[in-house]
């Protein structure tokens, strides 16, 4: 089936060309029809499935359809997203579908100044893309009326839980037209998002891509048992193995995303680190600088993880085995996005192996082991460019190491 057999408008079919979609993926093939009828939908779809699509589309489609006129400071819909990454990727998805379509979009997320924000919000908004923290605050200073919004979107709902927003959404909802469409996506399902679920929905259309099968089939994804200290020296190979491919790269701490950041850096491959201890325009150009190929490696904290949406990233590495087991599913979901496949690498340590075991539990079975002899692991160590510099060398990176530590450490005083 492709994207016409759903009646949508001319414009925004052009606009669906334009970006490249040829026929619908399955969430969005399952999603589209009841969405453009009207209906409540509770959807669990894998991270890279085209989750932003399926509720962008017919969401357009049914504002161009209710032809309502906005009014000073309304908003008609609300996209609701956990983190400022989300919200500005989100954005520029629904910026190039409404294209010639007579809506605006307008992302507003915290770390930038409010005032432009402000500016565009005063004139009205067909679809506002909020994260909760900034979106609250400028409705309690007055510019920001929800009275008469059509549809609530909650995107990626289980990390809104994780980041703690639950009374925010609630909030939210309390002050929205009892009468409207609310659209709830989520990559993972448990108690509790069931329950935030049904208190905000209403009969909804159940939805679920591949439940049994957390992780992609695009994804190929493997765990290799290496000792904590020689993570960097895979790394490095992996990179210079594979000088033309992005990698994005996960750890569990700020500084640990500082200090693999480093180690890439003396063995001349180049990496930028993005986590919450930096600003937003700081985090902007780390990502348009791996967008852009300036840099090979991205190293991310798992904070950041769910806003990274580039296409075409081949590896994932998890430099640490998430101490959250649903984070490995947000993970491995930057690569094998859509229609491309991917490879995601698991570096386990000996000290890891009972939170491999929690993640292995989560995503319902074993992850492949890949298998290195004596002889690879010192082929590995012998060919890392860090493992022949001296002493001095050494020394040298466990300076900058403790510089890192300590920037980090200051910013938070």
């Amino acid at each position: 089936m492709k994207f016409q057999a759903f009646g949508l408008n001319e414009r925004l079919l052009a606009n669906i060309e334009a970006m490249g979609f040829r026929k619908p993926t399955d969430i969005q093939y399952k999603a589209m029809r009841p969405i453009l009828g009207g209906d409540d939908v509770l959807a669990i779809a894998q991270t890279g499935t085209g989750k932003t699509a399926a509720f962008a589309i017919p969401a357009i489609e049914n504002l161009m359809r209710s032809q309502r006129r906005l009014h000073y400071s309304g908003v008609r819909c609300i996209v609701m997203e956990p983190t400022h990454e989300l919200a500005q990727q989100s954005g520029a998805v629904l910026e190039k579908l409404v294209v010639n379509s007579g809506l605006n979009v307008l992302a507003i997320y915290g770390g930038v100044d409010q005032a432009p924000q402000i500016e565009k919000l005063q004139k009205g908004v067909d679809i506002l893309v909020a994260t909760p923290g900034r979106m609250f605050d400028l409705s309690s200073q007055g510019y920001l009326d929800v009275s008469l919004c059509e549809i609530l979107i909650l995107d990626e709902a289980d990390h809104m839980l994780d980041l703690g927003f639950i009374d925010d959404i609630r909030q939210l909802v309390k002050r929205l037209p009892k009468h409207r469409q609310t659209l709830f996506f989520s990559a993972t399902i448990n108690e509790k998002i069931k329950k935030l679920a049904y208190s905000v929905v209403n009969k909804p259309v159940n939805i679920r891509i591949s439940p049994k099968d957390m992780v992609s089939r695009n994804v190929t994804h493997c765990v290799l048992m290496v000792k904590m200290d020689e993570k960097r020296f895979y790394l490095e190979r992996i990179a210079k193995e594979h000088p033309e491919d992005r990698i994005i790269v996960f750890v569990r701490t700020r500084v640990r995303a500082e200090r693999v950041c480093q180690a890439m850096k003396r063995v001349d491959v180049r990496a930028v680190s993005m986590h919450g201890d930096l600003g937003q325009k700081e985090r902007n150009t780390a990502l348009d600088q791996f967008r852009n190929n300036e840099v090979q490696i991205l190293v991310a904290t798992d904070i950041t993880a769910r806003g990274i949406d580039i296409p075409s990233v081949p590896f994932v590495v998890n430099y640490d085995v998430p101490d959250i087991p649903e984070n490995y599913v947000h993970r491995v979901g930057r690569t094998g996005r859509g229609m491309d496949k991917g490879n995601a690498l698991t570096l386990c340590a000996p000290e890891e192996k009972e939170t491999l075991k929690e993640v292995e539990e989560f995503i319902g079975g074993p992850i492949a082991r890949m298998v290195m002899d004596a002889v690879e692991r010192e082929a590995t160590l012998d060919f890392s460019a860090a493992n022949k510099q001296d002493d001095w060398q050494s020394l040298i990176f466990e300076e900058e190491a403790r510089r890192a530590k300590e920037k980090i450490k200051n910013k938070k005083k």
